[in-house]
């Protein structure tokens, strides 16, 4: 038998100076009185007697305490398989997703979008990554999708100047994410960034089987950066235009992913969450080993509870003379 809360055990040394002291004590009757003659001055039908109600609330301490240090009786193990889907979440935090085409700009959106993708999702562990020129770890694979959405919705990229967009770095982070996981799903939210030829990444992709799903946030037409003092301008004072780039659709094409267009409705980022379940159907399995144990605790919670009970209502006794 083992105890969860052991610690809990060393308020029994209480008990040491309780019994001492129940011990050594008398009452002021037992001091002036013989015991034969204190027999029979006693009131009758009196009840127990002091020392045993002592004693009773003693025993019930010590076992209220035996309760709380939750004894436990040790089973074994059981080996539990659990089947879930791993997808590996990707930001655009480059500097065009500043641009306001898409209201309130493209990141803003991407994170919403986000909140809404967690609804949808069940028997997944997600994990979160943002990239530019290079990637950056937000959260390891979880189930804990409150602390993800908390993470989502307190990131932002004010005091960050990043330039350039490495979809190869997302990818290269994911696959170090995913260890030795047979199935790998890699979602991006990005506008495209500038590149025209993915076929490195393409090639990356297919070597470490990894599935590529896009959200493309942004617009043909395009759409300006806003800045401290007003919008960015290229070196020439020109407005910068940034538009979305769909040669990504390549990346998600050849993957065995899907490309989508963002949209203002809910329904899209529902139905990119069931074309990857409907893909996977929790295909990985994990197998995690428990504790198999049986809690104790009520049986000297139940006799802590009747010694109180004694105690406090006991019933008068009857003296035959």
């Amino acid at each position: 038998m083992t105890f969860a809360n052991q610690q809990l055990l060393l308020l029994l040394l209480a008990a040491v100076p309780m019994l001492w002291m129940l011990k050594r004590g008398r009452s002021p009757l037992e001091r002036v009185f013989k015991p034969e003659i204190l027999a029979k001055i006693r009131v009758q039908g009196s009840g127990i007697s002091t020392r045993m109600r002592n004693l009773l609330l003693i025993g019930a301490f010590i076992l209220a305490v035996v309760a709380v240090a939750r004894p436990q009786l040790d089973r074994g193990e059981i080996k539990v398989k659990s089947s879930f889907i791993n997808v590996v979440v990707g930001f655009d935090i480059s500097q065009s997703m500043f641009a306001t085409d898409v209201y309130p700009n493209r990141f803003e959106f991407a994170k919403r979008k986000f909140d809404q993708f967690l609804k949808y999702l069940d028997n997944t562990k997600v994990a979160l990554i943002g990239f530019s020129s290079r990637a950056f770890l937000i959260a390891p694979l979880t189930e804990d999708f409150h602390s993800l959405k908390f993470l989502t919705k307190n990131l932002g990229l004010e005091y960050l100047n990043l330039r350039g967009t490495s979809v190869m770095s997302a990818l290269e982070a994911a696959n170090n994410l995913f260890e030795n996981r047979e199935k790998k799903v890699l979602v991006l939210f990005t506008d495209g960034g500038d590149d025209k030829d993915f076929s490195k990444e393409i090639a990356y992709a297919k070597t470490h089987g990894i599935t590529v799903f896009i959200y493309a946030i942004g617009t043909e037409k395009g759409g300006v950066i806003k800045t401290k003092n007003g919008v960015l301008k290229d070196s020439k004072g020109d407005i910068v235009i940034v538009r979305r780039n769909d040669a990504i659709k390549q990346l998600a094409l050849q993957t065995g992913g899907a490309y989508m267009v963002y949209s203002l409705q809910n329904g899209d980022i529902k139905m990119l969450a069931d074309t990857i379940k409907a893909k996977f159907k929790a295909q990985t399995h994990e197998e995690t080993t428990i504790k198999n144990r049986q809690e104790l605790f009520a049986y000297p919670l139940a006799l802590a509870t009747l010694l109180l009970f004694a105690a406090f209502f006991s019933l008068p006794g009857r003296r035959i003379a």
